[in-house]
């Protein structure tokens, strides 16, 4: 086989690998490959154990949606603590709400740690929020 044709695949084969570790490395946590979202606002998973990561004084992504009969993973990637709970805050005004089939989530995360929240039983929409840092919710759609 001709140099220049084996230099070919090589430089081919390398280019393939290196836009495949690029690929996964852009993806958001809590998400997979394939529903990947560009608009880093509403980002959103489906699974039957999903899970959402939390900076310092921000859910990482806004909303999740989940099956019915899954649990929900909050992870604390940051060293500060969270007080999570049903509700959501507006304007940095906790409203608090014990929303029909929701799972009580009342879980606090001391930094660097993980809880769960649910299973989420019933079909819909509920609302989390951080009790300590404003403006920090999250939407929880399940189907």
């Amino acid at each position: 086989m001709k140099s220049s044709r084996v230099r070919f695949i090589l430089v081919s084969l390398t280019l393939l690998a290196l836009g495949s570790i690029l690929l996964v490395a852009c993806q958001r946590p809590g998400t997979s490959t394939a529903s990947a979202s560009s608009n880093s606002t509403a980002a959103s998973s489906t699974s039957t154990a999903a899970t959402v990561h939390m900076g310092d004084a921000n859910f990482l992504q806004s909303s999740v949606t989940l099956s019915k009969g899954s649990t929900l993973t909050l992870i604390d990637d940051a060293a500060v603590p969270h007080i999570v709970q049903n509700g959501s805050l507006v304007n940095g005004s906790a409203q608090p709400a014990a929303e029909t089939g929701a799972p009580t989530g009342n879980v606090q995360f001391q930094g660097n740690d993980s809880q769960s929240v649910g299973p989420f039983n019933t079909a819909g929409t509920f609302h989390l929020y951080c009790t300590i840092h404003p403006n920090m919710n999250l939407t929880v759609v399940v189907q």
